[in-house]
């Protein structure tokens, strides 16, 4: 809308004018400076390798990053659910991501307490057990086949379809699940000093979502409050993004939080802690953050 509008054009003119955050403030506020995203960045394309670095469109270079490190992508990332599958939850299951009373709260259940419940173990076959039962299999070469057996060996007539007996083979259905997928992108946001997250959706044909399709893949919470729709910063797309006014409210909370509870969190693992924030926002959409974070 309008206010949309002018703020973005009040924030690009801030941007022109001011320097880019040179001081680390991320315990004190949950800000990044752009080295200290690099660092995040680089430390987050060796723990999940399906994140890369790009440059983009060399026109659109902010001076203030590598020039091979302006953002990070992920590609053809799965969505087989749409958000609002998962609305009903249990709401004792919610677990706080901080934030203020607007509701940053996640709407799925906590990964980790799943990951730490676990599903309960397959029966794991005994190999010894296998081999005996493979034993009993006949070699194929010792099978004989009988004429009347062999469709082959069948008379044309028999293969008619006049012969009501006749079948007639049909291609079988397609098993394949097809789904949409998703680029995600993150970029620096030199006016909030911190990540900002970008999706590009496609149809289960690859065609390119419209932005309230992406909204059926953002939780119903989130979907209206901070999902906006602009050009991405580095590449020639308009897209939608998840507003970053509240980031670093927000990863302040989730940082202060890990140090309370006894563990200790480094500045490089911010984008990994970040994309668990951010997945429940977007909880349908399978992308790679798994790494434990505070430990």
């Amino acid at each position: 809308g309008m206010r949309h509008a002018v703020h973005t054009l009040f924030k690009s003119a801030a941007e022109a004018v001011l320097p880019p955050l040179s001081k680390t403030a991320f315990a004190e506020k949950g800000v990044l400076t752009p080295d200290e995203f690099v660092a995040a960045g680089d430390y987050l394309v060796r723990a999940c390798p399906t994140w890369t670095w790009e440059g983009g469109d060399s026109r659109k270079h902010r001076t203030y990053l590598p020039a091979d490190k302006q953002y990070l992508v992920t590609r053809n990332v799965p969505c087989v659910k749409r958000a609002k599958e998962l609305e009903n939850y249990d709401p004792n299951s919610e677990f706080a991501l901080g934030g203020d009373d607007e509701g940053w709260t996640a709407t799925h259940n906590d990964p980790d307490k799943a990951a730490a419940g676990g599903a309960p173990e397959e029966d794991i076959p005994d190999i010894d057990k296998q081999q005996e039962d493979d034993e009993d299999i006949p070699d194929i070469g010792e099978l004989e086949l009988k004429a009347d057996d062999d469709e082959a060996a069948l008379p044309a007539a028999a293969t008619t379809s006049k012969d009501p007996t006749y079948m007639k083979a049909e291609e079988p259905e397609d098993t394949v699940l097809r789904t949409r997928t998703y680029d995600l992108y993150m970029t620096y946001d030199q006016y909030y000093q911190c990540p900002r997250f970008w999706l590009v959706g496609y149809d289960e044909t690859r065609h390119p979502l419209a932005p309230d399709q992406v909204m059926e893949d953002v939780s119903e919470e989130h979907a209206r409050k901070t999902i906006t729709v602009d050009p991405h910063p580095n590449l020639s797309l308009v897209a939608a993004s998840i507003h970053p006014c509240k980031h670093a409210e927000v990863m302040k909370k989730l940082v202060d939080n890990i140090i309370e509870g006894g563990g200790t969190f480094s500045v490089e693992h911010y984008l990994l802690l970040f994309l668990k924030f951010i997945s429940s926002v977007v909880p349908t959409i399978q992308y790679d953050y798994t790494m434990s974070i505070g430990q």
